[in-house]
């Protein structure tokens, strides 16, 4: 099996991935890397439940320091960004970045992310991220389009089975707000 890293924001939508990615001969590695999240509390829920579910399920779990600052620093002049806009893609090009510099410490030469599995997400639009960020680490950036074939819907039934916390927006205060109108 080729090991991967695997960019996960959460243990619903990590769930699926990490079973497709083993079917496919892949031996997923969890990174947990979100400085987007929003508040630190909601950030704590989603590593927390990750971490033990990674462990229930026998599966290495990574965790790199939590810096929202960073994230408002690269995204303060986007704040009227809609979901899917320019934000967005700041956002996944700095979570993939860390994913691939991590791979390259790990010696491990692929990575990829859960990020896809959502429907409020542009698969397109995280896959030039990750071509961008391969392109300038050296990692290959394997795309899995995780929603297709029911894959959103699989997950939330593995999270419904596990008895998972499933947060109810994206993570940002950006998109907690789109909630809350």
């Amino acid at each position: 099996m080729k090991k991967i890293i695997l960019h996960a924001c959460c243990a619903p939508c990590a769930s699926y991935p990490i079973e497709l990615l083993i079917k496919d001969n892949y031996k997923p590695v969890v990174f947990f890397y979100n400085p987007n999240i929003f508040p630190l509390s909601e950030y704590e829920i989603r590593r927390d439940e990750l971490k033990k579910y990674c462990a229930k399920i026998g599966i290495d779990f990574f965790e790199d320091r939590y810096d929202i600052k960073e994230f408002y620093e690269l995204t303060k002049d986007l704040k009227n960004e809609p979901e899917k806009g320019k934000r967005c893609s700041v956002c996944f090009y700095l979570r993939l970045k860390k994913t691939a510099e991590f791979a390259k410490k790990m010696n491990v030469n692929y990575f990829t992310t859960t990020l896809t599995i959502s429907p409020h997400k542009n698969s397109f639009q995280v896959f030039e991220q990750g071509r961008i960020v391969s392109f300038k680490t050296g990692v290959d950036f394997i795309e899995y389009n995780f929603k297709k074939q029911d894959g959103f819907k699989i997950s939330r039934q593995i999270a419904k089975d596990n008895n998972m916390y499933a947060q109810k927006y994206c993570g940002c205060l950006y998109s907690m707000r789109k909630i809350n109108e």
